[in-house]
């Protein structure tokens, strides 16, 4: 089941962020064809990742390689709660300094162009001592420096007024940023520990371009002002919806392979025809329909890889699903299994029920938290909805309480191609067997994470987490708002004892100690009837022969600067 918008590399928001990933996306994918007899493979390893991996030697110097994009980029600052989309945070992180980046196994890496050295030099306060690459310069002709790792923690860790912030996981837990030896070093000290801090700062962003409020929310609207990269923005042209990425020149690390990257505006159903007509170099295959036409297209190799990749059901926090009971209910009344089957005909790598928000079934730690309220029970779905108040008013009709209906509405991406509007009719009819009548609500695709997801305004949605890790991103996709801040959680819901659990355990530096807190406060999750999980998601791609250093890349970073055409 493929998606046509993604939080990744933040996290949920992530993820993504991250973007991360989160990396926001609505969750879709194309529907029925004939290939739903298709044998079945196990979901990729975790550590496996599938580019066409190539040393730089065998890669052709020069040369465009033409991407994908899933939906114009307009806040670029990552830290800004509108900035986690997940395509936008992958591309920042090849044009500002990724201090870290991940691998196939999704440990962390120091980036030599960035860092001669980063570690824990005292435990008792914790302190990360930074020894930068001295060649390392800001486009503005500035080194980078102690002072944009201040103002990033300061813009970041929720205390400055004005500042509309991602999150704060983490910053809020350092307690100063002060230059070391020399210009090159940086000292952060943290009041609390805090086992994923090589996850901050990432990427960095210049102090110049988030000094004031205005600047942090506007100053990268439409624009990059600052850049630290291999590569810097080429062209923006927002009237035909295309992004070009070139060499920076005053780089000072190895020059990037590809004259240009360029990315199209489209949506993931759209890529198929793309790729078969040649207009772009990877697509989706993800779907029954685009992996049926792709397979054996001219050109195309399959790529799949495992990364941290969710697809659920959310639910808002108004109306009826203030209630509690009425949230249990909805998880209750579906039927999971049949709807995977539905996301997962005709793709050649198996979808698995997910029984956690936190960890994938192929991390260390994970452990199906689901319990009951992820179990198809439509008994208890509707003796929860009757001790809810909502009375039955017989088969195929909504429940009534105080004179009302019981009907909720379900926001839909109008590029959700047809499998996932499949799964959502699916899943209406399985809650009209409990009573509650769910209308399926299109609207437009740029529209959809800025005006329904982002501020929280649906009552049930849709989407993919993509990257939501390290595990501490977690925080942010579950934590309570503050204010009009809902930082990852969209949904609005959350607990003070999740809060609590979940950065005790981000201060954790013991793994299975900390894994054992994780999943109190995902079982917590479950309860709560914040979200139902449906399945991991693999990655299914088409990459046009001869890309090489693209692809599915599992749990491991995208390096742009590295990709490029066989020699």
């Amino acid at each position: 089941m493929d998606a046509s918008t993604t939080a990744r590399r933040l996290g949920r928001a992530t993820a993504l962020a991250v973007a991360v990933a989160l990396a926001v996306t609505a969750c879709t994918s194309g529907g029925g064809g004939s290939a739903g007899d298709v044998a079945k493979s196990e979901p990729p390893r975790q550590d496996s990742q599938d580019i066409n991996a190539k040393p730089l030697d065998q890669v052709k110097d020069g040369g465009e390689v033409r991407l994908p994009l899933y939906q114009w980029i307009t806040q670029w600052n990552p830290f800004q709660v509108d900035g986690r989309y997940g395509d936008a945070v992958e591309i920042m992180r090849a044009l500002e300094p990724d201090l870290f980046t991940t691998d196939a196994s999704g440990n962390f890496q120091p980036v030599a162009d960035y860092l001669q050295e980063a570690k824990i030099t005292s435990t008792s306060p914790q302190v990360i001592t930074y020894k930068l690459n001295p060649k390392a310069k800001w486009s503005d002709g500035k080194p980078l420096g102690y002072l944009d790792f201040k103002a990033d923690w300061e813009a970041s860790n929720g205390k400055k007024d004005g500042y509309n912030i991602a999150d704060s996981s983490g910053y809020e837990l350092i307690s100063s940023v002060e230059q070391g030896a020399d210009p090159t070093e940086v000292k952060v000290t943290f009041s609390e520990p805090y086992a994923d801090w090589q996850n901050l700062f990432r990427p960095l962003i210049p102090a110049a371009g988030i000094g004031t409020a205005q600047d942090f929310n506007q100053a990268w609207v439409d624009k990059i002002p600052i850049t630290a990269g291999a590569l810097k923005i080429g062209t923006a042209d927002k009237t035909a919806q295309t992004l070009t990425l070139v060499p920076d020149p005053a780089w000072w690390g190895t020059k990037a392979k590809l004259d240009r990257i360029t990315f199209r505006v489209m949506s993931q159903s759209a890529t198929t025809q793309a790729f078969l007509n040649n207009e772009i170099d990877l697509a989706t295959a993800g779907t029954a329909a685009a992996y049926g036409q792709l397979k054996g297209a001219k050109d195309a190799v399959i790529r799949a890889a495992s990364p941290w990749d969710d697809v659920h059901i959310s639910f808002g926090q108004g109306g009826a699903l203030a209630d509690q009971k009425v949230r249990q209910a909805l998880g209750k009344a579906l039927d999971r299994s049949s709807l995977i089957k539905i996301a997962n005909n005709g793709v050649p790598v198996e979808f698995k029920a997910l029984g956690n928000h936190i960890f994938m079934p192929n991390q260390a730690g994970y452990q199906d938290n689901s319990g009951e309220w992820a179990k198809f029970d439509l008994a208890a779905a509707r003796k929860l909805l009757d001790d809810a108040g909502w009375k039955d008013a017989g088969s195929g009709q909504p429940r009534t309480k105080d004179g009302q209906q019981l009907e909720l509405h379900w926001v839909i991406n109008d590029s959700t191609p047809q499998a996932q509007l499949d799964l959502a009719t699916a899943a209406a009819a399985m809650w009209l067997a409990a009573g509650v009548k769910v209308d399926l609500d299109k609207v437009p695709a740029n529209d959809f994470f800025t005006k329904y997801v982002n501020p929280g305004k649906f009552e049930i949605a849709s989407w993919r987490n993509t990257d939501s890790f390290p595990l501490s991103t977690s925080l942010t996709n579950f934590r309570l708002p503050v204010g009009d801040n809902v930082f990852g959680n969209y949904s609005k819901l959350g607990t003070p004892e999740i809060d609590a659990l979940l950065k005790k355990a981000a201060g954790t530096l013991d793994p299975a100690e900390a894994a054992k807190l994780y999943n109190q406060a995902d079982a917590k999750i479950w309860e709560l009837g914040h979200t139902v999980e449906l399945y991991q998601r693999p990655v299914v791609v088409a990459t046009r022969k001869g890309l090489a250093n693209e692809g599915a890349f599992g749990l491991g970073s995208t390096d742009y600067a590295k990709i490029g055409w066989e020699k």
